[in-house]
């Protein structure tokens, strides 16, 4: 079983869910591109997380700017292959988790949309709870059905907005899968009490 974590933008608590999920199934988890590396990794930070270290894969390509990877890539010289990028073979589930949102370059060429198109594998949009939000995800249910992307549900982080999170969920035609609050302290005993009092695994099996 393989689970897609993307986000409606960047900074919105896509790695703390993917963190959380990672760890609530037991599963693997793998960041195929990197962007940024001045303040550490997602990889990093869902070890501190929860995440066993030795359940993270290693990225496929570490890029040191913080920007869209396929700039990224070009200020480090490197050149971004997309079948470096196919799924890893794991024993059990795995969590990958894309950068950004669903409309990032990956390069010149290849959109992580389109890449998530290529895997066919389930889909969680994770979707901040503040203002704009129900454009931002309404477009990007929109850009992953067209592309025949299979969408597992959306879950949210942040204070509760019901107007918001209920409109999303019924124009998008998306299952709700739950809200994760804002955590402080943020740490691996937190992130996992929230997670299992927020969300059924079973919506992920």
């Amino acid at each position: 079983m393989t689970i897609v974590v993307t986000g409606t933008d960047t900074d919105i608590g896509k790695t703390v869910f993917a963190a959380g999920l990672t760890a609530a199934l037991g599963a693997r988890y793998w960041k195929p591109v990197q962007a940024g590396l001045a303040d550490g990794s997602d990889a990093a930070s869902v070890v501190t997380l929860g995440v066993p270290a030795d359940h993270v894969l290693p990225e496929a390509y570490r890029l040191t700017t913080p920007c869209s990877p396929h700039l990224a890539a070009e200020i480090d010289r490197v050149t971004i292959d997309p079948d470096r990028l196919a799924l890893p073979e794991v024993d059990g589930p795995l969590v990958v988790e894309g950068a950004g949102g669903v409309m990032v370059p990956v390069t010149r060429d290849l959109i992580f949309a389109d890449l998530f198109a290529r895997w066919a594998k389930p889909v969680v949009l994770v979707a901040r709870t503040g203002l704009g939000t129900i454009n931002h995800s309404l477009l990007s249910i929109e850009a992953l059905r067209s592309r025949g992307v299979p969408i597992l549900g959306i879950a949210f982080v942040g204070d509760a907005v019901e107007d918001s999170e209920a409109t999303i969920a019924t124009l998008g035609k998306v299952r709700r899968l739950g809200r994760l609050p804002r955590l402080d302290p943020l740490n691996a005993a937190t992130l996992a009490q929230a997670f299992a009092a927020n969300f059924d695994l079973e919506a992920f099996r």
